[in-house]
C-alpha cells in the first residue's frame, strides 16, 4: 500500500534517509535536522512531498519528491530527489508502486516529467528504471554548489545587488 505520509511519520523519514545513504554509501553526507526536516515537509511552505510504502503495517520504503518548472515545455515537473525500499522487501512490487504513484501524481497535476538522478554504479537501480520506460539524460551532467561555494556566490551575489 502507498500512502502520502504524514507528520507523525517524521521520525520514519529520518529512518529511511538514513538507510538510503547507507546502501548509497553515503552515510557520512547525512547532515540533516529532523526539526526542520518536519517544518520543510509538513510546515506552512512544504518544500517536498513524501510517499510511503507500506506491508502489514510497516514501513518499507518512501519517495521524496518536489515540484520544478520546464520553461520549455511551460509546464511543472516533478523531480524525485529519493527513492527507496529497503532491501529486505525489495523485488516485491514496492520501488515500482511509489514510482507509479509519483508518475501518476505527475499527470493528474499536469506535469510535463519526472525526473531523478541514479548513481552510476547503481546497476541494479538503473536497469529498474530502464524497464518501466525511463531513459538516461547522457547528454546532460548535473553541477551542484553547497557549502562555501554556495555561500560564496549567494554572498557576493547579494552583495552586489546592495551596492547598485
Amino acid at each position: 500500500m502507498i500512502r502520502a505520509a504524514t507528520v507523525a511519520d517524521i521520525h520514519l523519514i529520518v529512518e529511511m534517509i538514513r538507510a538510503l545513504a547507507a546502501y548509497e554509501k553515503l552515510t557520512d553526507r547525512v547532515v540533516l535536522d529532523e526539526e526542520r526536516l518536519q517544518e520543510h515537509l509538513f510546515g506552512a511552505h512544504p518544500f517536498a512531498e513524501v510517499l510511503l510504502a507500506e506491508e502489514d503495517g510497516e514501513i518499507v520504503g518512501f519517495a521524496l519528491f518536489f515540484h520544478n518548472y520546464s520553461t520549455f515545455l511551460g509546464r511543472p515537473g516533478i523531480y524525485l530527489e529519493d527513492l527507496f525500499v529497503r532491501p529486505e522487501y525489495r523485488r516485491r512490487g514496492h520501488g515500482r508502486a511509489l514510482l507509479t504513484a509519483v508518475a501518476r501524481l505527475a499527470v493528474e497535476r499536469g506535469c510535463g516529467r519526472l525526473e531523478w538522478s541514479v548513481l552510476n554504479w547503481n546497476q541494479p537501480a538503473i536497469e529498474f528504471y530502464r524497464s518501466v520506460g525511463a531513459i538516461p539524460l547522457e547528454e546532460w551532467t548535473t553541477f551542484r554548489l553547497t557549502g562555501e561555494a554556495l555561500c560564496t556566490l549567494g554572498v557576493a551575489s547579494y552583495q552586489d545587488r546592495s551596492r547598485r
